[in-house]
């Protein structure tokens, strides 16, 4: 027998529940039956919350992109350098993936890259991520070649990230921070408006 929680306290509790089973086990395998049951609810409190198994695993990527982006925003809002901010929001985003293995599975893995809506969601996550990024490049560059360095510095991190989810993963998010802004720190400074010159 559940104890008799507040709706937003229970929704809360699903949620944080489900994200972990999923991760497991993915979309398709997981069932209604099986995220209620480690949740410690009926089926039907489930579904009070939750329409659809859909719409659960849909909420929750929504919900790992905000708070994802939220703490990239609080932790590179209060830098006071270039090189300081691209150091801080690299060491969120790893943090976030350290804290947060299931989420960062949810949100990168092949449930979602298999299903065109959820496909979507992730992308969106991506592009926001991305264009957050593209504003704390400080390089005379016009925004759109700001936003391409910004999507590799993404797919860098998320990369990077993927030896956070193993288990005998190792790597201290600070230290991995401190490598990749010193590349890309460094590889931004490097970056010139005008076009490449052909080699000879």
């Amino acid at each position: 027998m559940s104890m008799r929680l507040p709706a937003q306290q229970r929704r809360t509790q699903l949620l944080s529940v489900a994200v972990e089973v999923f991760a497991e086990r993915g979309f398709h395998a997981t069932s209604m039956d099986e995220i209620a049951e480690a949740a410690g609810v009926t089926k039907p409190v489930l579904y009070q919350h939750f329409p659809s198994k859909r719409a659960l695993y849909r909420e929750l990527l929504d919900d790992v992109d905000a708070q994802l982006v939220n703490q990239l925003v609080e932790a590179t809002s209060g830098a006071e350098s270039g090189r300081e901010r691209v150091q801080q929001g690299f060491a969120a985003y790893f943090r976030f993936v350290a804290e947060n293995r299931a989420a960062f599975r949810l949100l990168f893995g092949a449930s979602v890259r298999n299903d065109a809506e959820f496909a979507i969601v992730a992308e969106r996550a991506i592009d926001r991520i991305a264009a957050l990024i593209a504003e704390l490049i400080d390089i005379e560059a016009p925004a759109g070649h700001r936003r391409v360095l910004a999507h590799a510095i993404v797919g860098m991190a998320e990369a990077t990230s993927r030896r956070l989810t193993n288990d005998d993963a190792e790597d201290d998010p600070d230290r991995l921070a401190g490598w990749l802004a010193e590349m890309a720190w460094f590889g931004l400074r490097g970056v010139r408006a005008e076009e490449p010159v052909e080699p000879r």
